[in-house]
């Protein structure tokens, strides 16, 4: 899918132009939820989109009790894996809090993955939602064999989720995010699972922008006051020029514009100095905006409008 033209501002909403799920949100925020589950049917054969709707929708029914209430009356296997994934985001927003109840809320959304993965048992999907939570509880199972610094982890929920969808974008996303610093991991163990993972996907994969992630994640320039150039290293910008070549012209035939994964591409060719392949991503997301990964920077908006202004894209508020 191609993105619209800008049109002379952001649009941030998560849906980006993936227009029924935009108009489920708007459904579901009035409290009607049969637009939300007609969405993820429509999305079982495509995991992909169905990780990206199942998630976008929890965010928007996490404060309310819709999920709940439409799994009890009416079980169907869409109405449980969005019960497992508002369950999955209400333990990780209390664990991040700091919350008491993160480890009762933790074994809530646990069943309600597990129960949406005996109701649907070729979807992906509840696995990755499980893999979420290994962050929280912890799991170290040993890494398989050819791993520089075999880093423990849960590899078994892992492996699961790849059974069923060998290089689902979200799993390697939610696995790679447990090595996270910030989440108790270790810089090489982090690089050693990057390095292995994206390896082994095919050339097209969103799985080859995982590198790009993890040196967003490792960004201090407090600790290092040359943070900035390691972009422009030969393996960085051969790395950003490589995805650019292979996986970008696929995102044509997505079914919604990818926004967060173009927009960690743009910023590795912009910060690489390739600025007509920056122009070039930035122009295909269209008006859509993310928070990651320009807020490792700054404020999101100041950083995205400083990436068009150089690339000579409109901003908001140009005349």
């Amino acid at each position: 899918m191609i993105a619209g033209t800008f049109e002379g501002r952001y649009v941030w909403h998560p849906a980006a132009d993936d227009h029924e799920l935009a108009q489920a949100c708007v459904d579901v925020q009035a409290g009607h939820y049969h637009s939300a589950l007609a969405v993820l049917e429509d999305a079982r054969e495509d995991f992909g989109l169905r990780a990206h709707r199942s998630l976008v929708l929890a965010s928007i029914t996490a404060d309310s009790d819709l999920a709940e209430r439409r799994l009890a009356e009416e079980p169907s296997a869409d109405a449980a894996l969005l019960w497992a994934r508002v369950a999955m985001l209400r333990a990780l927003r209390m664990a991040d809090a700091g919350d008491a109840r993160a480890d009762s809320l933790v074994r809530i959304a646990q069943a309600a993955c597990d129960q949406a993965a005996l109701m649907a048992p070729q979807d992906p999907t509840p696995w990755v939602a499980r893999l979420a939570l290994a962050r929280i509880d912890r799991p170290h199972d040993p890494a398989p064999r050819g791993m520089l610094t075999a880093p423990r982890g849960p590899w078994v929920l892992f492996s699961r989720a790849l059974t069923l969808d060998p290089f689902n974008r979200e799993a390697h996303h939610r696995f790679l995010a447990f090595y996270f610093a910030r989440h108790g991991g270790s810089a090489s163990a982090r690089w050693d699972v990057v390095e292995f993972l994206s390896n082994r996907a095919p050339a097209g994969s969103p799985v080859r922008l995982l590198p790009l992630v993890a040196r967003v994640e490792d960004y201090d320039p407090r600790a290092d006051p040359l943070a900035d150039r390691i972009w422009e290293q030969h393996r960085c910008r051969s790395l950003a020029l490589d995805i650019y070549r292979h996986w970008f012209p696929k995102v044509a035939d997505y079914r919604f514009t990818p926004v967060v994964d173009l927009a960690y591409l743009a910023h590795a060719l912009l910060m690489a100095e390739c600025q007509q392949q920056a122009r070039t991503v930035l122009a295909a997301m269209g008006p859509y905006a993310s928070r990651m990964p320009w807020s490792a920077f700054g404020a999101p908006e100041e950083q995205l409008t400083r990436a068009r202004r150089r690339c000579r894209l409109p901003v908001p508020g140009a005349d």
